[in-house]
């Protein structure tokens, strides 16, 4: 994937990663749109950055990406760059008596069939586009769960396997598939307390490196690993599987 001119839509790109890549994409000199629920922090993102566009999609409303494709399709028809970053997280005890499925469904609904639908909406935009590219973002713990997060962690590695089979659908068509597999990033994805938490990464940082990584082309079988991300993504291969699961979740 190319780091430079682009025309790039990020869903989820008002906070966190999201946002951080987007403002990392507009420093390169690309064009980037970006999508959210809250047209607060729209608005916040496109004032910090003159010319970055900022537009509203909800992935619970139906008639929502609908109206995003019909305004992308008019006003940006070289998008050549799709990144889906959308996504929810909430823990979950299931041995609780009053545990119900709600979370469950609404992980399902943002993580799982919110980056198919926003796929299958733009992944023929894509395929005219020189240079198209289109990245989903699945988690670290798609290798080995927490188990605090189980509807979290299983939605990312839906992604993984889905993002493969994806990718060797399209290996006759020019749209790059790659993963972005973030390690904990000091993002609000669990509440402000993660935002702060020494334990996690840097959003800056991180960023920082998968930019580097995405510029040198070093993501091997698509996906794009900082070097946080590896002990966990190997660690089955590597024999070190049981002692990671038991570390991550003690007791």
């Amino acid at each position: 994937m190319k780091t430079t001119d682009n025309t790039i839509l990020i869903t989820g790109g008002t906070s966190g990663i999201g946002r951080a890549l987007a403002e990392a994409f507009y420093d390169r000199g690309n064009r980037v749109i970006v999508t959210g629920r809250r047209q607060a922090l729209l608005d916040e993102i496109m004032a910090s950055r003159p010319g970055l566009v900022g537009l509203p999609l909800d992935l619970d409303d139906a008639a929502s990406l609908p109206r995003l494709a019909a305004d992308v399709g008019a006003r940006f028809p070289d998008l050549n760059v799709l990144i889906a970053n959308a996504g929810i997280s909430r823990a979950e005890n299931m041995a609780a008596d009053g545990w119900d499925v709600s979370d469950a469904e609404a992980i399902v609904e943002t993580n799982i069939l919110g980056v198919l639908r926003v796929a299958a909406t733009f992944l023929p935009l894509l395929k005219g586009q020189p240079g198209a590219a289109f990245m989903a973002t699945s988690s670290n713990l798609a290798f080995v769960p927490r188990a605090d997060f189980p509807s979290y962690c299983a939605s990312k590695a839906f992604l993984h396997s889905w993002l493969q089979s994806l990718r060797h659908q399209l290996r006759h068509v020019p749209v790059e598939v790659l993963e972005l597999a973030p390690p904990y990033v000091q993002t609000e994805l669990t509440g402000d307390s993660q935002a702060s938490d020494p334990r996690a990464m840097p959003v800056a940082a991180y960023v920082a490196e998968v930019m580097q990584l995405l510029e040198a082309q070093d993501h091997p079988r698509g996906e794009v690993l900082v070097e946080r991300d590896r002990g966990r993504r190997w660690a089955e291969r590597d024999g070190r599987y049981v002692a990671t699961f038991a570390a991550m979740n003690p007791g």
